[in-house]
């Protein structure tokens, strides 16, 4: 009788033990550095439906920030008010 393989170090098993982990458990151990280096935004779900897809919220703000610079000038600053010229 032939003897079965040993089960392959990369394949999951059906259950683990805590002894497994010779490091311990730690829950939420990376959760720090992902939120940190993660990108994703979570929108309402109102919003959510008026977008089919990730292109078209992306071309949706990419058009307002268009128009916000297109729109918005540099405001003058104001001098004060006139001098009024003394009359000779």
């Amino acid at each position: 009788m032939k003897k079965d393989k040993e089960p392959d170090k990369d394949e999951l098993r059906a259950e683990y033990s805590r002894s497994d982990f010779p490091g311990g458990l730690v829950r939420g151990k990376y959760a720090k550095s992902m939120k940190e280096s993660s990108n994703i935004v979570v929108l309402r779900p109102e919003v959510a439906q008026v977008f089919p897809n990730e292109e078209a919220v992306n071309n949706a703000l990419l058009s307002l920030i268009d128009i916000a610079k297109n729109t918005t000038r540099p405001t003058r600053r104001s001098t004060g008010s006139p001098k009024k010229r003394a009359s000779r």
